[in-house]
């Protein structure tokens, strides 16, 4: 897509490719299998649920919109899905042979955000999805922030606060991709610099119901990241905050793993010693805890 097409605006890009007005009369069949996913698909969760319900839908009333397509590069009989991930995985699963499409002609960059703008305007990107979306227009097709922004109709302090959600830790951002945090609170957690406290907070926040303005006030309340004054002595200690690091990204993934508070302590990093401290606040919490260390539920040993 051309920098002057992006200048148009979101009304225009829509009417120029996804013609809400087209209907399944307008346009061809093709083969289902003739047609492969978005290989730019920003969203990556869908429920199975949601999907039923299409599915019954269309199963009644058929296909009331077309799929978007374009041709797939390098091919002459098949094609790339642009958009209606979600209708096209229904009719693959109703087992039909052929599906009314919409084919136009774009490149890369027209799919992105044509995908990424179908799924804002129907609500079904979470956080992340959309930032990954945005980080993805800026870093392989050079745009800037003010650019992504104008595409998708949104202003750009909104790009700019989404493309920051993409700083947490990975097992945050898996919590809001499965609905268990809203953006407010991730937003919230931007202000921990550690990545470990940032993620307990996370996880208490969920298992306590936390609302935003609390788990804001927690964020206030904790010290800032533990590097400390230490990183800016002369000693020859001062290499240590690299290894507080390397030990804090192996706290953090043990903490996703697990789902709970990890801390190791001793010189993990430096010369192999040290422990692994697992907590636990009930006797479920740590039969789910042993059961995931030791691949056997806990009923085997307690008999």
């Amino acid at each position: 897509m051309k920098r002057d097409r992006l200048g148009k605006g979101l009304g225009a890009l829509i009417g120029d490719y996804l013609e809400p007005e087209a209907s399944a009369a307008d346009a061809g069949r093709v083969p289902v299998r003739s047609i492969v996913p978005n290989p730019h698909q920003p969203r990556q969760e869908f429920e199975p649920g949601e999907l039923d319900e299409l599915m019954a839908s269309i199963a009644e009333n058929g296909l009331l919109q077309p799929l978007l397509v374009r041709p797939a590069p390098g091919s002459t009989d098949r094609y790339e899905l642009v958009a209606g991930e979600r209708r096209f995985r229904s009719v693959q699963r109703l087992g039909w042979d052929d599906v009314p499409v919409l084919v136009r002609e774009m490149d890369d960059e027209t799919l992105l955000v044509l995908a990424l703008v179908e799924n804002i305007q129907r609500s079904q990107l979470n956080a992340i999805e959309e930032a990954e979306g945005y980080q993805t227009l800026i870093e392989q097709f050079g745009m800037t922030q003010a650019a992504v922004a104008q595409a998708v109709g949104k202003n750009r302090a909104t790009v700019a606060n989404m493309l920051r959600l993409l700083r947490l830790p990975p097992s945050i951002r898996r919590m809001v991709q499965k609905g268990d945090l809203s953006m407010g609170h991730a937003r919230a957690l931007l202000s921990i610099e550690d990545p470990v406290r940032a993620a307990d907070l996370a996880r208490d926040a969920v298992r306590h119901a936390w609302s935003v303005r609390e788990i804001e006030r927690r964020c206030q309340s904790t010290p800032a990241a533990s590097a400390g004054s230490g990183s800016k002595s002369s000693s020859p200690r001062s290499a240590q905050p690299t290894r507080s690091a390397v030990v804090s990204a192996f706290e953090e993934a043990l903490c996703e793993r697990l789902s709970t508070r990890v801390t190791i302590q001793g010189k993990a990093a430096d010369d192999g010693k040290g422990s692994i401290l697992i907590p636990f606040d009930s006797v479920d919490e740590f039969e789910r805890i042993f059961e995931l260390l030791s691949g056997r539920a806990a009923s085997e040993i307690a008999g």
